[in-house]
């Protein structure tokens, strides 16, 4: 491909800043560890108060609300290393979720949530289908409040090129507002093509925001990005700046993917907006990513949580005080035409103690009799997933999973591999993609219910992101995703006997290693 001169120096301005930040951090982290180290080696008071703080952390770390296999790691860490771990814990394991950040996401939530109106009808209706079905729709209203419809027409594409064609042909007939929300922008030609069309539909007196992330962009794009859109008239915030600073925030991306055009139509699934994802490069060979099209009442979830995020992040514009120009009343919104089955988007956010994406995988390993089908570009699960996993394939339920044959990250994809054996011993099938890289994050389950949104089966997207899905059951959708998990079984090799297998030693310890280490990865 061609580059600018403009586009390699926006590259090299964004890699420049983030080795900046980290090298910032290094030192933060290398001046705390010597305090520590200086006071406890000159005096033993201060020794001591190092090792009482290690014990008061630790006792803080087993008495949180958060899965065990979170808990461990730095609990062993802590008490092995007081100082090391310590240190560690009170630059990065903290989390960022200050009191000040939950309670800003808590009133905007009550704000906006109660515009999401429950209709106990189709709860009945769902019941009536599958009683597992309808306590699954139940558990995601209860406790992210995002409550399931059944006049919403749901498109599946099983790769991410046919998602951004039919998205584009969407944004060029907005009337009213275009909202955009992605974990990484790449300001190349993908994005530009967007942009231009953005810019039309600006220039047509259309509403037009764009919201990144600014360290899933902060290799694609510079500083200048912001100032850019702005001058075409879009509006833009970047989430949770990436800078030097103690415990701010840090862990916690924006890893949700959403457009949302004039509240009517919307779309979500694993992609972003760089040229990979789109093939027009391939580092890591065919990229398989998937997305979903909404039209009808559900779009408004989308919307609802497209304002939680822009809302949640200071900047020189005001925050929405009329919700209502955005969440239209569902007569107002062209419903599917013949669309059978429930469609419900959901969002996950990890201030609220709640893991719903988790609980949302598990849920369909308990509800399935027959199968169920998991793709995901890393898999470091916990133990509690683990074992729905594994009591499923006891129970004779057929249960696969599909990882990268292609990584893109060669320690996470070790970290990955380190869970095949466990799996594949109680009876899971584990396949790998081997045209490429897969990206899609999805499940499916005895041709009733299937997933797709941005939700990795791995500690950071289970924990420390907010991320978005979208659940669809007994609709045409759910079919076309057991026919594409049918083609990326055909494309893929099964490694399941070859993990069945014994591990040496070394082997061993180095997994046992990394599995160690993975929760805080």
């Amino acid at each position: 491909m061609n580059q600018t001169v403009e586009y390699n120096a926006a590259i090299k301005n964004g890699i420049g800043r983030m080795a900046f930040v980290v090298l910032s951090m290094l030192a933060e982290y290398l001046a705390l560890f010597l305090f520590f180290r200086y006071l406890g080696n000159h005096t033993a008071i201060a020794m001591e108060l190092t090792h009482i703080l290690a014990a008061v952390l630790v006792l803080y770390i087993y008495g949180k609300h958060m899965t065990p296999s979170m808990k461990i790691p730095w609990i062993i860490v802590i008490i092995a290393l007081p100082i090391f771990g310590t240190t560690l814990y009170l630059l990065i394991g903290l989390n960022g979720s200050t009191y000040k950040m939950r309670r800003k996401y808590k009133e905007i939530d009550q704000a906006l949530l109660p515009f999401l109106k429950a209709d106990r009808q189709i709860y009945e209706e769902a019941k009536k289908r599958d009683a597992r079905l309808a306590n699954l729709l139940r558990y995601i209203y209860r406790n992210a409040g995002y409550p399931a419809y059944d006049d919403t027409k749901i498109d599946y594409y099983d790769d991410a090129k046919k998602g951004i064609e039919a998205q584009k042909k969407e944004l060029a007939k907005a009337q009213k507002f275009i909202f955009m929300e992605y974990h990484a922008i790449e300001d190349a030609q993908s994005w530009h093509e967007i942009e231009d069309v953005l810019t039309d539909r600006v220039n047509h007196g259309v509403e037009v925001r764009v919201f990144y992330d600014d360290m899933g962009s902060i290799g694609f794009i510079d500083t200048d990005f912001v100032r850019k859109m702005e001058s075409r008239g879009i509006k833009c915030k970047v989430f949770n700046a990436f800078a030097p600073g103690m415990n701010i925030f840090l862990n916690n991306r924006d890893h949700r993917k959403i457009t949302v055009i004039d509240g009517k139509v919307g779309f979500t699934g694993g992609y972003n907006l760089a040229n990979e994802y789109f093939h027009l490069t391939e580092p890591f060979g065919f990229w398989k990513d998937t997305g979903v099209r909404l039209e009808g009442s559900a779009v408004n979830a989308l919307t609802v949580t497209f304002l939680e995020m822009w809302n949640a992040v200071a900047g020189e514009d005001e925050e929405d005080r009329e919700f209502d120009r955005y969440l239209l009343p569902q007569a107002e919104i062209s419903s599917g035409a013949g669309q059978n089955g429930f469609v419900q988007p959901y969002a996950d956010s990890p201030l609220d103690d709640i893991a719903v994406g988790e609980d949302v995988y598990i849920s369909m390993a308990e509800l399935a009799t027959d199968y169920v089908w998991y793709i995901t570009p890393y898999l470091i699960i916990t133990d509690e997933m683990n074992h729905a996993l594994s009591l499923a394939a006891k129970r004779g339920v057929d249960v696969r999973i599909v990882t990268p044959g292609i990584p893109d990250k060669k320690i996470i994809y070790s970290v990955t591999r380190s869970y095949y054996n466990g799996l594949v011993r109680n009876g899971v099938r584990i396949f790998e993609y081997t045209p490429g890289f897969c990206h899609a994050k999805m499940s499916i389950a005895d041709d009733l219910a299937a997933t797709c949104g941005t939700i990795n089966m791995d500690y950071r997207s289970l924990y420390h992101h907010f991320e978005n899905g979208c659940l669809f059951a007994d609709c045409e959708a759910v079919g076309e995703v057991r026919a594409d998990f049918e083609r990326v079984f055909e494309e893929s090799k099964e490694v399941t006997d070859h993990y069945k297998s014994g591990r040496g030693a070394f082997l061993r310890v180095g997994q046992m290693l990394l599995r160690l280490i993975a929760p805080l990865l």
